[in-house]
């Protein structure tokens, strides 16, 4: 059994510093050869090192795809991966694998620490050994391994900032995996992609100028699917539809997502082509869209996309 363990950086992998945390090569790889030379992990593991190391704060696109890259580059000599990531970004990153890797046919475990491995209590030796055994034993699919727990790539978020159990994701029965009849990478260029939060009375110029600027955007609804039916709002709306602009929904609402039509307040969104995300996660909404523009398809193909579940993101 051989496995291939992908390291990004991020806080499981820090040392102390005079300016706080930061990413310090051979930190991850140090606690690897402990868990093999004590017998905790028996298969054999080589490190690939993404560099420059970075906190995942610093993240972008095309680190999701720097990581794919890795994956899909030795995919025929390994029978497993894990790759170690930041927390505060990693719900994006398993997301992007999830529609970047098409055809996997070996796991790919996603994982890291609240706590650096330097750190005495750090949850991140039990998180990476966890990770390596999943790798040896999982189904095809991205996955995160957290705090005891296997969760879907393509339905995680991070749900506390602090506490050890930090993710969570809600059941799917289809696998966090893109079918495709062999395997391939798919790029997810990086495209102008906005985030707008409905609030009451929102400031109306921002989105306004996020249709001027952005090529999608991703509309951050109440509850089930409600927005301000205001002139405002309607106009923006109208426009990015007259732009082809796609735009998805999602609920602010952590749990239960959203179902556009439930409320006449949600008109405003279904007579101007807004997307109904139901209950995808804003993390990968925005993923999404991303791969999505960097398909380059019209608008209503954009828009279907958007609305299809690809590898489990959507539950309905």
């Amino acid at each position: 059994m051989r496995i291939l363990l992908v390291h990004t950086g991020g806080t499981i992998g820090m040392v102390q510093t005079e300016d706080g945390f930061a990413p310090q090569k051979g930190v991850v790889e140090a606690e690897v050869d402990r868990l093999i030379n004590a017998g905790e992990i028996t298969a054999s593991v080589d490190i690939v090192t993404l560099e420059p190391l970075i906190d995942s704060a610093q993240a972008i696109p095309a680190d999701w795809s720097r990581i794919a890259q890795s994956i899909h580059a030795a995919s025929a000599d390994y029978d497993g991966f894990v790759v170690t990531h930041g927390t505060d970004t990693l719900a994006y990153t398993a997301g992007a694998l999830c529609l970047a890797l098409p055809g996997l046919r070996q796991p790919v475990i996603v994982t890291g620490a609240m706590l650096p491995l330097t750190v005495t209590g750090s949850d991140g030796s039990r998180n990476l050994r966890e990770a390596l055994l999943a790798a040896q034993s999982t189904a095809p699919g991205v996955w995160v391994q957290f705090a005891g727990r296997l969760l879907h790539g393509a339905r995680v978020r991070k749900s506390h900032s602090s506490s050890f159990d930090a993710f969570e994701a809600e059941a799917c029965d289809v696998a966090p995996l893109l079918p495709a009849a062999e395997p391939g990478c798919h790029e997810i260029a990086h495209h102008n992609v906005g985030i707008f939060s409905i609030t009451p009375g929102p400031c109306m110029d921002l989105l306004a100028h996020a249709v001027e600027r952005c090529e999608g955007l991703v509309l951050r609804c109440y509850g089930s699917g409600t927005a301000p039916d205001t002139p405002q709002m309607r106009a923006a709306l109208a426009k990015a539809q007259a732009k082809g602009i796609p735009v998805i929904a999602v609920s602010q609402c952590p749990e239960g997502g959203m179902k556009l039509g439930t409320y006449a307040a949600g008109k405003v969104m279904r007579d101007n082509g807004v997307v109904d995300g139901r209950d995808i996660t804003p993390e990968m909404a925005y993923v999404k869209m991303h791969a999505c523009l960097t398909r380059g398809d019209d608008y209503e193909a954009s828009r279907a996309f958007l609305a299809t579940s690809q590898c489990g993101e959507l539950a309905s």
